[in-house]
């Protein structure tokens, strides 16, 4: 799977290396302390040596680290296509880092807590409140360089996942222009049926329609019937001389009907006789 990243600036000391001048310089109370761990034992040196060991570690593979998601979000920026070995191969040194540091800051949190403890001993009591200053220190820089690990590494991941489901996206894209094979004809196909019921809907659109307005019309009509109707019988009521008349009008048309009737009855009764006897006659 091809990835593509966006370059993450890192802020803090990630990048610049840890800037020790920013916490307050050893008392003359640290330096009594150094000075008077013969008393003590080789305990507390041996202690903080690990801790500046492991701290000076921890500001070197930031840095690093730093500089490697840099590196890595810059030469993906605006590259769609890498070799899958090679990507694999800057994965692999960003997770082989990334537990690196997880165990650093895991190894200097157990140093700090065994300075702690020894604080806590009966035989640092007379000096507790430097030895306390002196572990509050380590563990501001404990913290700061905590915080700046996971924000960087939980903010390029994020990135790194959102770029490449884009590259997923922009590839697939791609993919379809460029393609030509059976699948590319199996859409295109599907896209004209789709546009095909596209245009038949808006013809029945248009067909629902045009009955709603002939609807519209015929029942118009009919009401302009009706009120004419009304007017012509009204009217009639009016005047008998009109109603009379209209009153002969139908007869005459019920006389008429069954003239006509008759008629049609008598024809259809002598073609009936003519072509049985024209039947008769040809057996």
């Amino acid at each position: 799977m091809k990835l593509t990243f966006r370059l993450l600036p890192v802020v803090g000391a990630v990048g610049k290396g840890f800037n020790y001048d920013s916490f307050p310089p050893l008392t003359a109370e640290d330096d009594m302390s150094t000075t008077n761990m013969a008393t003590y034992g080789d305990s507390w040196e041996d202690l903080r040596k690990q801790a500046r060991q492991l701290e000076n570690e921890l500001d070197l593979k930031l840095v690093s680290f730093s500089k490697l998601c840099t590196s890595y979000s810059a030469s993906n920026h605006g590259q769609r296509s890498r070799s899958d070995s090679f990507s694999q191969s800057q994965d692999n040194v960003l997770v082989a880092m990334t537990t690196e540091l997880e165990h650093l800051l895991a190894k200097l949190t157990v140093v700090n807590e065994k300075m702690a403890e020894y604080i806590n001993s009966p035989g640092a009591s007379s000096h507790n409140a430097a030895l306390m200053h002196t572990l509050q220190r380590h563990r501001d820089i404990l913290k700061d360089y905590s915080h700046e690990f996971y924000k960087t590494k939980n903010n390029f991941f994020t990135l790194r996942e959102r770029e490449d489901l884009l590259g997923s996206v922009h590839r697939d894209i791609e993919s379809y222009k460029s393609g030509t094979g059976v699948n590319n004809r199996r859409t295109e196909i599907f896209l004209k049926e789709h546009e095909h019921l596209r245009n038949s809907d808006s013809l029945i659109d248009n067909a629902i329609s045009i009955a709603m307005a002939t609807k519209e019309n015929i029942t118009f009509q009919r009401g302009m019937l009706k009120s004419i109707q009304t007017r012509v019988t009204t009217l009639a009521n009016r005047f008998p001389a009109i109603n009379s008349l209209i009153h002969k009008i139908n007869l005459r048309k019920r006389r008429d009907s069954l003239i006509l009737g008759d008629e049609l009855t008598s024809r259809s009764v002598m073609l009936s006789q003519v072509y049985f006897t024209c039947r008769t006659m040809a057996q």
